[in-house]
């Protein structure tokens, strides 16, 4: 949801200091730099003056950072209460810093930036507002600081601008082709999400991406399923999951939204079910190619016979909900997903305790959790390794048959060929009568191969057993 942030302080005396920047560069009388931003679909040209580090703002309403801000909820809450503050402003420089997945790390592009800087200069303009907030070039900010750079050349947008405005300016440059550090992936689904809410279609906001209106309801299925497991990691010491965890998530997540909806067109309940287990293999840290061995299926035939007693979900009977107004009440979950459903909040809670980093959460309560967790990811290890070897075992039966129809298809394509090749006088009879001769030495194994084991062979193997025989013959 789209806030508005009170003025930093002095705001009055720093645009002060920005009018008279401009008005120095207005009657300079040379060569006046600008920097071009697109504003409700039209360019707007701004002009670019050179003020001091120290008296520019991050902005706290930044898109690239708003997943991130959870990674310490305290700082966070405090950053809610008051953005200016010299704390506040540090923790908006420390996840300017970090890796998006892991703010607990540096990123390595920001050191790559320092180094450009260090050696290049600065080279594009940021862009701030007449209060010396900064909409675009808050990482750039952040990483002349660390080098010891004293002032920024910024574009100065119109005092008219409202933090609408302001938001809608920040997309429009970081969504460009061109922009060098792209959004973590939770922050662009994030920012989707904000621009829904001010009342924008899904073509509208699809344009604004550069995606598909399809991939943009898929994201937005994304975030609303993130937000539903954090929400129900939540324990009973508030301890939940953080958006930061889902960041390395992005393609497991959307092969699970294809699978769901493909899976849902048919089978609704099988498709709840699904989605459960998989997000519970996916939040235990399986990677993509064993996630997708969760398939249909899976919580009964493999995983259900391995889950330790702990995670054992007790029997459970089929819910049913009250219609309001009516007296009646219609069937809730069945009993698969609701046993799916209740495995997983077992591991995101595990999960939300096991990664909190909140001094009040007892060491004991840290313990069990790891326990929990380290129990569900060795059931699903086991579970999906059976998944995997019935899987390659039905890959290895469809094998041959899919490679045959493959040389069929092959053979079909080489009569075209060879109709043309005549029609032209282009064929060459010595290289074709090779091939022909090949294709027969070929068949003659395939057929002793087909022959073998098969005590009642069907109508094809048997043609081609007589065939190689009546040939050898």
């Amino acid at each position: 949801m789209l806030r508005e942030f009170g003025a930093p302080p002095r705001a009055a005396e720093f645009s002060e200091l920005i009018k008279k920047r401009l008005e120095e560069v207005r009657n300079s009388g040379g060569t006046r730099e600008t920097v071009t931003v697109d504003w409700n679909g039209q360019p707007l040209h701004v002009e670019v003056v050179d003020l001091p580090l120290a008296g520019l703002y991050f902005n706290p309403g930044t898109h690239r950072i708003r997943a991130q801000r959870s990674h310490d909820a305290a700082r966070d809450e405090a950053l809610d209460k008051d953005p200016w503050s010299g704390e506040s402003q540090e923790y908006l420089k420390f996840l300017l810093q970090s890796e998006p997945a892991n703010p607990s790390r540096r990123d390595p592009d920001f050191d790559k930036l320092m180094d450009s800087l260090k050696q290049f200069g600065q080279n594009d303009p940021g862009l701030i507002t007449h209060q010396g907030i900064l909409v675009n070039g808050n990482t750039r900010a952040a990483a002349l600081r660390k080098i010891g750079a004293q002032s920024m050349r910024v574009g100065v947008l119109p005092e008219s601008f409202t933090w609408a405005d302001i938001n809608a300016i920040e997309l429009s440059l970081q969504l460009r082709k061109d922009h060098r550090r792209e959004y973590s992936y939770i922050n662009r689904l994030l920012a989707m999400e904000e621009q829904a809410a001010l009342g924008r279609t899904p073509e509208a906001i699809a344009k604004e991406f550069r995606i598909k209106a399809s991939t943009y309801h898929q994201e937005r299925w994304i975030l609303s399923t993130i937000q539903d497991m954090i929400e129900r990691s939540r324990s009973g010491g508030g301890i939940a999951l953080r958006l930061v965890d889902f960041e390395d998530h992005q393609e497991k997540l959307k092969e699970l939204h294809r699978a769901y909806e493909k899976l849902a067109a048919s089978d609704p309940d099988q498709a709840e079910a699904l989605k459960e287990v998989r997000m519970a293999a996916i939040m235990l840290g399986f990677a993509k190619t064993d996630v997708r061995h969760v398939e249909e299926g899976f919580q009964d035939r493999y995983l259900g016979p391995r889950l330790p007693a702990s995670l054992s979900s007790v029997a459970v009977e089929e819910e049913a909900v009250a219609v309001p107004g009516l007296g009646l009440s219609v069937p809730g979950a069945s009993v698969t997903v609701s046993a799916a459903r209740a495995l997983n909040d077992h591991v995101l809670r595990a999960k939300a305790a096991a990664l909190s980093t909140d001094p009040q959460v007892p060491d004991s309560e840290k313990s069990n959790a790891q326990v929990v967790f380290d129990d569900a990811q060795k059931a699903f290890d086991a579970a999906i390794e059976a998944a995997g070897r019935d899987a390659r075992l039905r890959k290895r039966k469809q094998m041959a048959p899919a490679r045959l129809a493959d040389a069929c298809a092959d053979i079909d394509l080489c009569v075209v060929d060879l109709v043309q090749a005549r029609a032209s006088r282009s064929l060459d009879e010595e290289a074709f009568d090779e091939a022909v001769l090949k294709l027969r030495e070929s068949l003659r194994k395939l057929a002793q191969q087909a022959g073998r084991g098969m005590p009642h062979p069907g109508d094809g193997v048997s043609w081609l057993i007589d065939a190689a025989a009546a040939e050898a013959s």
